[in-house]
């Protein structure tokens, strides 16, 4: 009867770790106003010299496309 209780007590503990996160970010959500990580600024407004390089460079490829 030990290693039924034993074995609950690691499956229980388990769950507890793999549900976590889940419990976590519920938490977080509903935190402050339906924002679960505070104000965030949207996808590409914040300049980068990534997405400059990335834009010059489609622009180059549009730019040969077209020539053609």
């Amino acid at each position: 009867m030990g290693e039924v209780t034993e074995l609950f007590l690691v499956m229980l503990v388990l769950a507890a770790g793999a549900f976590a996160p889940l419990g976590y970010f519920i938490y977080k959500f509903s935190q402050t106003n339906a924002k679960p990580f505070g104000e965030t600024e949207p996808h590409g407004d914040s300049p980068s010299v990534i997405n400059d390089f990335a834009e010059k460079a489609i622009g180059l490829i549009k730019g040969l496309v077209r020539g053609k």
